[in-house]
């Protein structure tokens, strides 16, 4: 199932088509994928840029087109490659890869290359040179080593299989981590299992499963579903505003800059471009602005306009509203 799937599921369960995903997962991956429903999916922008922790499995002495179990076996390694390479060097090899790195990403991917997918032209017969960028693996530990043998072609080769648990930037390629670790030691690799066990502070014990969400949606019960409050919060600083700034920032105005974040790094000046619909404010440079009642409001930057710092609505989720609002007659956020 892709993450296309699991969204067009989520579509027919919530009855709505706003519905997104932060962060594609490949179709051979299991575990969390963050789906935002109607104005939650306006957190999806910060949500996909956290970083993520996977376990894995990387398949020592066979190379694959995709760098996982879904591409066909391109080449292998011999037993005697194979019998040379001692745990301490996976290792070595697995140390190499922590920290700041440049990553070529896996060729069969989404990125574009002159407006066309990667994976389309690797497809068609065309080759793929993908420049490195640079990302961040914060931890990469391997598990357990595994000296095994596979059925190929009817006959019985030489793998190692890699137990790792890995938490990288988002951006990175798992896969390609499998692959580059295969070509240092000189015998290839690819991944065989993929489960992403956290995004961020979300992990799975926090997550649903599809039927979870199904026998809920079937019995007309409330998904069991993070609030668009609760995940903000998760997100971003709260700020509490009053109901004078709450009206104020639904509206699009200008309130009091954030005390509490004076010195941040959002103190942008008003031709720096930010607010524009296409800039990624940082999430440490915004706060979750709460009206009294609770009603999240907006997200709100501290930046300097006219010569002086002020709080400029960034993303506004309760748009044109007065506060407090009169639910009784109608009233909504």
């Amino acid at each position: 199932m892709t993450s296309h799937d699991v969204v067009g599921r989520m579509r027919r369960i919530a009855g709505t088509r706003r519905v997104g995903h932060a962060g594609t997962l490949d179709p051979m991956a299991t575990g969390v994928l963050i789906l935002g429903i109607n104005k939650a999916t306006k957190l999806l922008t910060w949500v996909s840029g956290e970083s993520k922790t996977y376990s894995a499995t990387i398949r020592l002495g066979q190379s694959t087109l995709t760098d996982d179990a879904e591409g066909e076996v391109t080449n292998h390694a011999s037993d005697s490659d194979l019998s040379e390479i001692a745990d301490s060097a996976v290792h070595a090899a697995v140390g190499e890869l922590r920290g700041e790195i440049m990553q070529v990403p896996s060729a069969v991917s989404a990125i574009k290359v002159n407006g066309v997918r990667s994976y389309a032209k690797v497809r068609s017969g065309q080759e793929v040179e993908l420049q490195a960028r640079p990302v961040t693996v914060h931890a990469f530990d391997v598990l357990g080593i595994r000296r095994t043998h596979v059925s190929e072609d009817d006959t019985m080769q030489p793998v190692i299989d890699v137990d790792v648990e890995v938490t990288c930037s988002s951006g990175t390629y798992v896969r390609a981590l499998a692959r580059d670790i295969g070509k240092q030691l000189g015998v290839g690799g690819h991944l065989i299992r993929l489960r992403r066990l956290s995004v961020g502070e979300v992990g799975i014990d926090d997550a649903a499963t599809l039927e979870d969400l199904a026998t809920a949606g079937e019995r007309g019960e409330a998904l069991p579903i993070l609030a668009l409050e609760r995940a903000a919060e998760r997100l971003f600083a709260r700020r509490d505003l009053d109901d004078e700034e709450a009206t104020a920032v639904s509206n699009g105005r200008w309130i009091p800059p954030n005390s509490d974040h004076a010195d941040a790094p959002g103190n942008r000046s008003e031709d720096s471009g930010a607010g524009r619909a296409d800039d990624i404010v940082p999430a440490g440079e915004l706060t979750a602005g709460f009206a009294p009642d609770g009603t999240l409001v907006a997200l709100v930057q501290n930046q300097r306009r006219k010569g002086k710092q002020v709080g400029v609505p960034h993303l506004v989720f309760a748009s044109g509203c007065r506060f407090p609002i009169d639910r009784e007659n109608g009233g909504e956020a």
